[in-house]
């Protein structure tokens, strides 16, 4: 039986105490949290199967991209929720209902995915230098996580919300960058509408719809919204609570927006300039396709926007991991030491020559397993009346995050099996 136990009180990944605001703002000033989650579903590992999808079916899956947006929405806001009501994040409220060995077993595969969360991006950031200024991979995947704990050094020195608006402004470089095509080659108003009715043509679209389906919910992004949100706003009650839940809706809604955005950009933009162009499902396939058939403007800023989803991302999967083993064990590293241990994978893919398409393809298997242990005790714990109180989530509520669960945790089981049988 799950136990029950009152919010813990330790503090972030960042060292600070957390603050425990005397009022609850309102307005603008409540957004960011979600904004930084929302750079998992923008990062690169997104792109190249985007820009397939489109170049191969052209407007045929964008339903897909509008049905994986609603699942985001519903897993972030319910994730934001719980550390808002509790006190606690996903991680601690584990801690304190496992026995110590499963929190150890639960740990150890909550690392080794972000891990490989961190071995996509770092990927991503190097190719993009490598597209950009013709950077040896291995130096570009070197100068990725140096940067990226420039980022996680500002969260380190000066809080939360300097890092949420160095992220925040990010993501809307990633927008530009992925947006901008569209303004070049616009897509059919009626193609895209007809893309909105869920269908398929063939065995590779389902193929390439469930690699699109699959990849919407990160792990990481779960257990690090639910620390953000719960950081930011300290712990409240009654009337606060009540108005932080709801900016809380807002917050995910425009962040889940603005990505939900930048993937359907990716698609229209393929759908409507690179249809019938074999792209390789690869980050560099995808530039190449973009720059000779847009120009070199827009493949640039293609590539600028693949460049800082790969800061972005990585920055954020590494902040993830440290949220995940300080909520679970109780125990923090040094930012130096956890940066180059995340980032060593992605050096030796890099280093030893191995394709890096085939290791983005990898990383995303082994993330996949990932999945089942964040969005299951997410959807239990916030269905639970004696966990949630009166803020519990309805009925309906529960029913949709339970079949999101189901249909995320059975396409990324399916990706799995395609991927090892493919490989056999």
């Amino acid at each position: 039986m799950v136990r029950t136990t009152p919010p813990d009180n330790t503090t972030p990944p960042d060292g600070k105490p957390r603050s425990s605001p005397t009022r609850a703002r309102t307005g603008a000033a409540l957004l960011g949290p979600a904004f930084v989650a929302a750079i998992a579903y923008v990062d690169p590992g997104n792109v190249a199967t985007n820009v397939a999808a489109g170049a191969q079916y052209g407007y045929l899956l964008v339903w897909v991209i509008l049905a994986a947006n609603l699942m985001a929405f519903l897993v972030q806001y319910l994730s934001a929720k719980f550390s808002l009501v509790t006190g606690q994040s996903l991680p601690e409220a584990l801690r304190t209902r496992l026995p110590r060995g499963s929190r150890i077993a639960y740990w150890a595969q909550a690392e080794l995915v972000a891990m490989a969360t961190d071995l996509a991006e770092v990927l991503g950031g190097a190719i993009a230098l490598n597209l950009l200024f013709d950077l040896p991979l291995i130096l570009g995947g070197t100068i990725t996580g140096v940067v990226s704990l420039g980022l996680l050094a500002v969260q380190n020195r000066f809080g939360q919300r300097p890092f949420e608006r160095a992220i925040a402004g990010m993501l809307l470089v990633i927008a530009i960058g992925f947006v901008a095509g569209l303004f070049v080659e616009p897509p059919s108003l009626a193609g895209t509408l007809g893309g909105t009715v869920p269908r398929f043509s063939g065995t590779q679209s389902v193929l390439l719809a469930a690699g699109m389906l699959g990849a919407t919910v990160m792990p990481h992004a779960v257990y690090l919204h639910s620390s953000l949100a719960r950081d930011r706003h300290g712990v409240q009650g009654g009337s606060r609570l009540t108005r932080l839940l709801r900016a809380n809706k807002y917050d995910v809604g425009l962040a889940m927006l603005i990505a939900g955005t930048v993937n359907l950009a990716m698609v229209l933009l393929a759908a409507s300039a690179l249809r019938g162009i074999d792209t390789g499902e690869s980050l560099s396939g995808a530039h190449a396709a973009v720059s000779g058939n847009l120009g070199a403007v827009v493949g640039l800023l293609f590539a600028v926007g693949l460049l800082v989803s790969g800061l972005s991302s990585t920055a954020v999967g590494c902040y993830a991991g440290a949220v995940v083993m300080d909520g679970l064990l109780r125990r923090r590293i040094p930012l130096l030491a956890r940066r180059v241990i995340t980032l060593a994978p992605g050096l030796l893919v890099l280093a030893a020559g191995l394709d890096p398409t085939r290791a983005l393809v990898i990383s995303q298997v082994v993330l996949s397993f990932g999945i089942p242990f964040a969005l299951v005790p997410l959807v239990v714990l916030t269905a639970r009346r004696d966990v949630m109180g009166s803020h519990v989530s309805r009925p309906a509520v529960t029913v949709l995050a339970t079949a999101t669960a189901a249909a995320v945790v059975a396409l990324n089981a399916a990706l799995i099996v395609l991927t090892l049988t493919d490989a056999a």
